[in-house]
Order: structure tokens, then C-alpha cells, then sequence
């Protein structure tokens, strides 16, 4: 993957500034793609004409110039004697830590080449005025990607009057088109399973449902299973971030229950954490308790670790593809793509075989 630094924009924006209604076709961002359709050429043609690189013909350089004022095209950097370079893609994590976005990096960076995409990168964590870095990345930027955790709904719909932006496991956001993970049939699969199959009845959910839509959604499946099957949650859910960093805190809290039978945790990497803290405490998994997790990193594949797993990979090449989709057409599309995930059953839930399919 190309992290281009100071990247070549090759986008614009319509004036919105007069007073008074606008429309949907002044509102969306203006682009080179924009232009060209306009005037009926190529976006190289464009390109030409603006940066005179080559003689264009007087009629062909007089429909660009043309298009370029009915839609007030103004080219960020513009007079700059560059060639037009591929498609600029800006993407904002929250992390750059942690197998999820490793996965997620890796699926973006499979299809973006594909359309000769150039992606700048930021994380979010732990940085000030995250508004500012956002919206000046979005500046030099043909369209924007905004994970979850990363910028209020404000700024992700401003951003999106701006550029085409796509949001990955996020709420809906006026202007801005998802991708996004399926969780709560998931969930409610595998807590049916731990029902059905293991005869379990005192579950627990171990996780934020404050924290992000992935947990609140996970946390809502837990729910459904446990009502379809008229039973009650042992208590209320647990809360600890993703990540590991609060299982010993939850493996005391479990232990000084006494009474559970299962423990049903956000994330792969918490689930983890949580068993090597059970055993530490002498709690057998999944002799004394089942234990399960959502991901399916690559330390769940080797531990028989009970999860959901979620296609990263695929999410991070659905949002490269939404992203150039958009750009192309120059399109403030809203439709959110949902992924499937899929329940993989191993021996941490207390299953004899473990079956990696």
C-alpha cells in the first residue's frame, strides 16, 4: 500500500455558499470525473486542458473550460504543473494496532490497486484535534473512508458534502454510504448453539454495548437468543473494551459469580485474555466455563477458541470498491452493504471436535 504523504488532489467543490436551498445536484462533490461527464471527454482530457501539458483542440478545450464553470470546479493545488495521478483515497482508523485493522488494511490494500488507488492513512488514537487532521486529509483527498470510533457523525456528514465518503461499522450518516459487519444474527446463532447444543442456561456478556455499534449490535443478538429462549441475561453485561487490557477484571468478576455457565465475550482478543486469566484462577475452559469470542484472529485458530468470524478482509475490500464506485460516479449513494459473518465452533465452548470451516 502506497501511504502517500502530500498527495495530488483531483477534487473540487461546488460553491455553496450563497444563501437559500441547494440541490442535490449542487450538493454533491464536485469531481474531474464530474467535469469530464459534463463536457463528454475523457478525464485525461480534462487534466490536459487544465494543466496544459498537451494542445488540446479549441472546441475540446472550450467544453472542459465550459464545464468547469457551470459546475464551479475549482482543483485544489491548481496551476500545479503535475500529470493527474491515480485515485486518492483517504482512510482514518482508529488504530493501527491489533489483528482487526492488520485485516482490514490488508483486504483495502488487495482491491485498490486494482483501480490504481493511492490511499493516505491516519490513525485516530490518542491524537488532539482530530476534526482538523480529518478535514484536511479530505482536502487533498478524492473520496473518504471513516472507520468506527474515529469522528462524530457531525464531522463524517460534512466531510461527506465534501467528498464521497464511506463509513466502515458505522451508524448510518446522512450522505455517506456503509459498509458494514453483520453482528446480531451472529450472535444470536452463537448463543443459540451454546443453548441448544451444551444445555447451558447462565450466560454472561463480557463487553461495551456503549462503546461501538459492532458491541452494541453483539450485545443486542446475545439478547434476542436469550429471550427467544425465556431465559434472563445472569446479570447485566459485563463491560470492558476491546482488547485485553480489562481481562483480569473480568475473569474476578466471573469468578466471584460462582455460577455460570458461559461467558460470551465482544471481541477474540478480550476472550483470550479472560481464558489465560481464568486458568491463572484455577477455572477449567470449558470444563467450569465456556468461554467465546467474535473475530477469529489467527490466536483463536490455534487455541480452540469458540468465535464468529468477521470477513475483515472482505470489509476492507467492499469499502476500496464502494469508495471507487462513488468517486466514479460521483454519487452521495446512502445504501449500506452488510457482510456476513459466519460462526466457527471449536472446544472452548465445550465441542469435542473442533471444526475450523
Amino acid at each position: 500500500m502506497h501511504l502517500a504523504r502530500v498527495p495530488v488532489p483531483v477534487v473540487g467543490w461546488a460553491r455553496l455558499s450563497r444563501v437559500g436551498s441547494v440541490s442535490a445536484e449542487e450538493e454533491r462533490p464536485v469531481t474531474i470525473y464530474t467535469v469530464a461527464e459534463r463536457a463528454g471527454v475523457s478525464i485525461a482530457t480534462v487534466s490536459r486542458v487544465l494543466q496544459g501539458s498537451t494542445p488540446s483542440s479549441p472546441a475540446t478545450k472550450a467544453k472542459v473550460l465550459d464545464a468547469v464553470r457551470e459546475l464551479g470546479y475549482v482543483p485544489l493545488r491548481a496551476g500545479r504543473a503535475t500529470a493527474l495521478r491515480v485515485e486518492q483515497h483517504g482512510l482514518v482508523l482508529y488504530s493501527l494496532g491489533g489483528p482487526y485493522y492488520s485485516e482490514l488494511l490488508v483486504g483495502y490494500e488487495s482491491r485498490a490497486p486494482e483501480f490504481g488507488q493511492s490511499v493516505s492513512l491516519i490513525s485516530t488514537e490518542g491524537i488532539e484535534a482530530v476534526e482538523d487532521r480529518v478535514f484536511d486529509l479530505a482536502a487533498k483527498m478524492d473520496g473518504m473512508v471513516l472507520a468506527h470510533g474515529t469522528t462524530s457523525d457531525e464531522v463524517a456528514r460534512e466531510v461527506a458534502r465534501r467528498v464521497p465518503t464511506v463509513l466502515l461499522n458505522r451508524d448510518p450518516v446522512e450522505g455517506c454510504a456503509g459498509v458494514n459487519v453483520e453482528n446480531r444474527r451472529a450472535t444470536e446463532e452463537l448463543v443459540i448453539h451454546l443453548l441448544r447444543d451444551h444445555g447451558h442456561r447462565r450466560l454472561l456478556f463480557a463487553g461495551d454495548p456503549d462503546q461501538a455499534r459492532d458491541a452494541a449490535h453483539r450485545h443486542r443478538g446475545f439478547l434476542d437468543a436469550l429471550e427467544a429462549a425465556g431465559l434472563d441475561q445472569a446479570g447485566p453485561p459485563l463491560r470492558a473494551l476491546f482488547g485485553e487490557s480489562q481481562a483480569a477484571e473480568v475473569a474476578e468478576a466471573v469468578v466471584a459469580d460462582g455460577h455460570l455457565d458461559a461467558l460470551v465475550c465482544a471481541n477474540d482478543e478480550l476472550a483470550l485474555g479472560v481464558v489465560l486469566e481464568l486458568r491463572r484462577r484455577g477455572v477449567r475452559v470449558p470444563e467450569d466455563l465456556a468461554v467465546t469470542g467474535w473475530d477469529d484472529v489467527m490466536a483463536a485458530r490455534y487455541t480452540g477458541l469458540t468465535t464468529v468470524r468477521q470477513p475483515a478482509r472482505e470489509v476492507g475490500r467492499m469499502a476500496a470498491q464502494r469508495l471507487h464506485d462513488l468517486i466514479v460516479r460521483s454519487s452521495t449513494d446512502s445504501d449500506e452493504i452488510l457482510v456476513p459473518s459466519q460462526l466457527v465452533v471449536r472446544s472452548s465452548c465445550g465441542c469435542v471436535e473442533r471444526r475450523d470451516n
